[in-house]
């Protein structure tokens, strides 16, 4: 039996973001009917978004919505009332609702959420303050407004459960970071599987003898080494801050720079509330820092297209970065590399970026073709080829989609999830 109506769902700290989607069957992608999402949702006037069909409607003004329960509450009342969604008029038409939750600890797989693993969860906040937050209250809201559908979590953290352990471990105190869980987890996972197996179907290979270098970089950005299908390292660690640097996130910095940034860095931030412990040090880290720190905008392609020299060094800053990684990952594949591959809003859209990066790894083997690259937006398909033909390694930009990827799974097991929440 097929899943009727599947939620895919994405809580950011001020938005909502909900794909909706029916199942055609194991063997086919699900169908995406319609995606909603409301934005704005700290700084009122919230926004409305909405694409089903033919009708697109862009930052539409809406009133008495400031919180993510809220969202979430209007979205639903908006799909349900739309007279051009005919499978979704009931709010019991929905059968799984998937979250995308940025911390998973040690679950390498999706999860029902029923009362442990939801507890559980909450437990992991501790590792991921910023990020799970969201995703609970969402899941709470769901729980209050969908009591019929079964909620599933899919964890930004479990495709890099294939790391080794000398790659995840810290070199700290190993019974203090056994107790308090202080490993790499890695993030971006649920892009990364989608893009591993878009590439995989592109190229025609077995996903067990892939090996790539993926980059998903957006306003938070990592990049990911792939060996054999499978995650080997990533740039992010204990939490989504290590490695590159994003539109407020500082990336990689000397751990001890907060405590001479400010003497309060150990401090809780203005930020944080009896639900949410966050220091000073991760606020600044976090949310105080980035692009948006060098130069006044959190618009990357904007800072591309500027000539100011805080732009010119925010840009030349990410170039570093990335290429730093790049060439530490193309020597734990030893070279042997199908493609680097782009993904991510930035990484999709950013041809000058591209470009920047690859002409940086040219020696490692990486072209460009020029027209490909400038060309990317008016080539359908998943996956596009950007590379110079004859060079050593391919060069790859690959539509990332979380959403489907969700779907996807909920799709591959239904079952499962039904005899898990105790649905036959």
């Amino acid at each position: 039996m097929c899943a009727k109506i599947i939620l895919s769902i994405n809580a950011g700290s001020s938005s909502v973001k909900v794909s909706v989607y029916k199942a055609k069957g194991k063997a086919e992608d699900p169908a995406e009917l319609a995606v909603v999402q409301v934005a704005g949702l700290t700084a009122p006037p919230a926004t409305l978004t909405y694409d089903r069909g033919d009708e697109h409607v862009r930052n539409q003004r809406i009133e008495g919505v400031s919180s993510q329960e809220d969202g979430f509450r209007y979205i639903l009342d908006h799909l349900t009332n739309d007279k051009g969604l005919p499978e979704l008029t009931n709010k019991e038409d929905i059968e799984f609702a998937c979250h995308r939750v940025v911390h998973g600890g040690d679950y390498t797989r999706a999860q029902v959420i029923d009362v442990a693993t939801y507890h559980h969860l909450e437990e992991l906040s501790d590792l991921a303050p910023l990020h799970n937050a969201g995703a609970l209250t969402i899941v709470r809201a769901v729980h209050s407004h969908l009591p019929s559908a079964t909620n599933i979590a899919y964890f930004d953290s479990s495709f890099h459960s294939t790391m080794p352990e000398h790659i995840r471990t810290y070199p700290i105190d190993p019974k203090i970071a056994k107790r308090n869980k202080l490993r790499k987890y890695g993030f971006h996972g649920i892009s990364y599987a989608f893009i591993t197996k878009a590439v995989t179907t592109y190229l025609h290979r077995p996903v067990g003898a892939l090996n790539i270098i993926a980059l998903h970089l957006g306003s938070g950005a990592s990049a990911c080494c792939i060996r054999g299908g499978a995650s080997l390292d990533t740039s992010m660690g204990l939490t989504p801050l290590a490695g590159l640097p994003g539109a407020t996130r500082s990336g990689d910095v000397d751990p001890s720079l907060v405590f001479h940034y400010t003497h309060d860095a150990g401090k809780p931030s203005a930020s944080s509330s009896k639900a949410l412990h966050i220091t000073a040090a991760e606020d600044i880290l976090n949310k105080q820092s980035g692009w948006a720190a060098l130069t006044g905008t959190t618009d990357f392609g904007a800072i591309m297209a500027s000539d100011a020299a805080e732009c010119t060094l925010a840009t030349d800053i990410f170039v570093d970065r990335i290429a730093g990684f790049v060439a530490s990952y193309y020597v734990k594949l030893a070279g042997r590399l199908d493609a680097l591959v782009f993904a991510g809003g930035i990484g999709e859209k950013g041809a000058e970026l591209r470009r920047r990066v690859v002409e940086a790894l040219e020696c490692l083997g990486f072209e460009l073709d020029a027209a490909r690259n400038q060309g990317v937006r008016e080539v359908e398909g998943v996956v596009v080829d950007v590379g110079k033909s004859g060079a050593r390694h391919g060069v790859l930009v690959c539509r990332t989609d979380e959403q489907l990827e969700m779907a996807r799974g909920c799709v591959a097991e239904a079952e499962t999830f039904r005899s898990r929440s105790g649905v036959a």
